[in-house]
């Protein structure tokens, strides 16, 4: 049975990949999605990195831990949520289970007809995006917050200073090039 992660992994940090090798420790053999949400969400604070970007943070660690093939898929959002799991089946393969922590996710998917698990958390505290963003921009400790292979991807995206940018820009909405 083909499984279902929806997330925005911005950015892919160790509680991440802690619920994907929980997923793959009972379901070993079933193929896993992960959906990349907010696709078209990036360059602004609480969503950083292109989807592009998370793909590649995804892959990344994902191979560096073995966990087997993944496959990563954008999925923008829609602003229609009694649209939204239609809107998911029409991205991505069909997929019978969905793991979701969030709320909203679990009655959209439920009322879809989808078997919806929740993954536990592991040192939600700690492995928070928001709390990761932060010290991303401050570059400070992040690492010990991410897989290594994402650490890698961060360093050459030089996160640390387009978050610290983002941050300080006084109006994430201003156009490219503005004054």
């Amino acid at each position: 049975m083909r499984g279902l992660l929806v997330g925005r992994f911005q950015p892919f940090h160790l509680g991440h990949l802690a619920v994907v090798r929980a997923i793959r420790a009972t379901r070993p053999d079933d193929p896993l999605i992960l959906g990349v949400g907010s696709a078209q969400a990036s360059y602004s604070g609480p969503n950083p990195f292109t989807a592009g970007e998370r793909i590649e943070m995804i892959e990344a660690a994902l191979d560096e831990a073995d966990l087997g093939e993944v496959l990563a898929i954008p999925i923008p959002d829609i602003d229609r949520h009694a649209l939204w799991a239609a809107h998911v089946e029409s991205l991505v393969p069909r997929f019978e289970r969905v793991y979701t922590n969030n709320p909203l996710t679990r009655v959209l998917f439920e009322r879809a007809g989808y078997t919806v698990v929740a993954p536990e958390l592991v040192e939600r505290s700690r492995f928070e995006g928001v709390r990761v963003r932060q010290r991303l921009a401050a570059d400070d400790g992040w690492r010990d917050l991410v897989p290594p292979a994402v650490g890698r991807v961060l360093v050459r995206l030089r996160a640390p200073e387009r978050l610290a940018l983002l941050r300080d820009t006084r109006d994430p909405g201003s156009s490219v090039g503005g004054a």
